[in-house]
């Protein structure tokens, strides 16, 4: 036998339409019980439990809070080991005098009540590889302020609504700490806004854009953004951006390179030649070049022996090899 209690129907429902309610529920539990093979079920109905309280805001992490998860860090490499084209060169050193010049700017001279919250934002892109997170850590090193490097991973979250107010902690971080904001895989958070919205995750991509762009007119420092990939990017972020450009190194920026990566102390045999290095790493970044140097020391390391020319020549031809097989040749 089944038993059903049912409460709370209102009384303002006529008689005969609660019957007929009892009546179905009756019939559907009698089902129930057949499906589940059991003689007696007990099954009460009464009216929805209260809905649980709102977070209120004060349960909501504040954004000083969420920031706690953002630190600064001094950075990892300084102006110097930057090979780059003199115009590169240049751009960046203009960025840093601004930055340097702004109490005299905006205080003293009171541009500010034109410009309240002057920023240098940049966008550094081209190929992978190509030195730009290096001179992300150049330009804060120049600078003498740390840094907070962050990608897109670091600041989706799962939960719904998350995302805007980890942007939001992001930029309240990099306040705090007066530090230099750097947001790799940039093109994840600046491209084109989804349209004809659908789901709750492309309504959280769009969120985010939106609270970046507010983030972006009211902080004071520099932001760079990093991406490969800047034919994604929205139009409503070119106003607010300086684009900055960096290419694969010709032959003469390659030779600095594999220079800047032979350490004093490595054991090198006399016939290194880094000019030979340099022409045969022909289409290699900077990265590729530090994997043939790492790749060729480490073989002559477990050999117990200096590093000569055929550990290098070796290197570039494994690492030129799985970089064909990674991406094509530029």
């Amino acid at each position: 036998m089944s038993g059903l209690f049912v409460h709370g129907i209102p009384a303002a429902v006529p008689a005969e339409e609660a019957a007929l309610c009892r009546s179905r529920l009756l019939r559907a539990v009698d089902s129930l019980r057949e499906e589940a093979g059991v003689d007696e079920l007990d099954i009460r109905i009464t009216k929805a439990l209260p809905a649980a309280p709102r977070a209120t805001e004060r349960d909501e992490p504040s954004a000083a809070e969420r920031a706690s998860r953002y630190g600064a860090g001094e950075p990892l490499w300084g102006i110097e080991r930057l090979v780059a084209p003199e115009t590169l060169l240049d751009e960046l050193a203009a960025v840093v005098e601004m930055a340097e010049l702004e109490p005299l700017i905006f205080d003293t001279w009171g541009m500010r009540s034109v410009e309240p919250f002057p920023r240098s934002v940049l966008n550094f892109h081209g190929p992978p590889g190509t030195g730009k997170t290096m001179a992300a850590h150049a330009v804060a090193s120049s600078l003498n302020r740390r840094i907070i490097a962050a990608s897109y991973a670091d600041i989706e979250s799962k939960y719904h609504g998350d995302g805007p107010k980890n942007v939001e902690a992001l930029f309240f971080a990099a306040q705090r700490d007066n530090a230099v904001l750097f947001i790799d895989e940039a093109d994840s958070l600046l491209s084109k806004r989804l349209t004809n919205v659908t789901q709750g995750s492309e309504q959280a991509i769009n969120s985010m854009r939106s609270q970046l762009l507010i983030c972006l007119e009211r902080h004071r420092g520099v932001v760079i953004f990093a991406t490969n990939l800047i034919e994604n990017y929205d139009s409503a972020f070119e106003t607010r951006v300086r684009n900055i450009r960096f290419d694969l190194p010709d032959e003469t920026a390659r030779a600095a390179i594999w220079r800047a990566h032979l350490p004093a102390q490595l054991p090198l045999a006399d016939d290194v030649d880094v000019a030979f290095l340099a022409a045969k790493s022909d289409g290699f970044c900077g990265r590729e070049i530090r994997q043939a140097v790492l790749d060729a020391v480490i073989r002559a390391a477990r050999r117990g022996c200096v590093v000569c020319q055929e550990d290098f020549a070796g290197a570039v031809e494994r690492v030129a090899m799985n970089s064909r097989h990674e991406r094509p040749r530029t």
